[in-house]
């Protein structure tokens, strides 16, 4: 507590990390595992839908502001 006043400062700890090699074969299998199968149709659906609330929205401001 009285130190760091002083001018001492805490090091950081010394860390050894293991040398590891890359292995293409390995990454590869890394991937399939991990690979998620996405249904690329839904962001495609998601943006119709944002658009017709959009519109709709739209037609509704529209109709209170004429009347």
């Amino acid at each position: 507590m009285i130190r760091p006043m002083f001018g001492h400062r805490s090091k950081p700890k010394k860390f050894d990390m293991p040398l590891r090699y890359y292995d293409p074969k390995e990454d590869e299998k890394r991937k399939q595992r991990i690979r998620i199968k996405t249904n690329q149709n839904r962001h495609r659906a998601q943006n119709i839908r944002v658009v017709i609330y959009a519109l709709g929205l739209a037609l509704v401001i529209w109709v209170i502001a004429v009347l």
